[in-house]
């Protein structure tokens, strides 16, 4: 009998002040603000229900307070890591979408930020950190990822194995919503993981993020 398949919960932390003047933030530490405190209270009550095994988050504030709500319910501890972050947007940090079309207009064609990280790179540090958790985390057990609207999809993307090129076809993740990968059979003769689940727990507002 096949084992039990391991998942990965990616949740994205709650709304900031910043989410809602379309600010990038990047690695700027933007604390959450008051939906967002509502929004990672109602999200942790229904992934509490996943039982979820282990809790790791991004070291930045807005991240690392989502988790905390998780952590109250199910009593377990979050372990946070730096490599989770949101990618980092250079002289696009603080400014607006709009500020940053006229400032930077051919970076902003590209969604390349100026002095900015390079997405393969947010990838390599995101799957880094992922996998080497989910390492740690026995047959059929649920680990929960708390992080931000860039960095998770490029992780995701990665994890599935997508060209580059095809990562932007994936729709951001709302504040607070969060996707689910699950392994694929060791019977499938393939390596990796499925997605199960995409921008679930999405509530009726706009997707705001520093991804596009």
């Amino acid at each position: 009998m096949s084992p039990a398949l391991r998942r990965i919960v990616l949740w994205r932390h709650g709304q900031t002040e910043w989410n809602v003047e379309h600010r990038f933030q990047g690695r700027s530490d933007v604390p959450l603000d008051e939906v967002g405190q509502i929004q990672a209270k109602q999200a942790a009550r229904l992934l509490a229900a996943l039982r979820p095994t282990a809790i790791i988050s991004s070291d930045l504030s807005r991240a690392a307070a989502t988790a905390a709500g998780l952590a109250s319910l199910t009593g377990l501890p979050v372990r946070t890591d730096p490599r989770l972050q949101e990618r980092y947007g250079g002289a696009w940090e603080g400014l607006t979408d709009a500020e940053i079309r006229e400032r930077f207009p051919a970076t902003w064609a590209q969604w390349e930020p100026t002095g900015g990280e390079a997405m393969a790179v947010v990838a390599d540090r995101f799957v880094a950190a992922v996998t080497e958790a989910v390492a740690e985390l026995p047959a059929g057990e649920v680990l929960v990822v708390v992080s931000h609207g860039s960095a998770i999809r490029a992780g995701i993307c990665a994890l599935l194995g997508l060209p580059e090129p095809l990562w932007r076809r994936l729709e951001s993740l709302s504040n607070c919503a969060w996707s689910v990968l699950r392994e694929a059979p060791a019977s499938w003769d393939m390596n990796g993981w499925r997605l199960l689940e995409h921008n679930a727990g999405t509530l009726p507002e706009p997707v705001l993020s520093d991804d596009r």
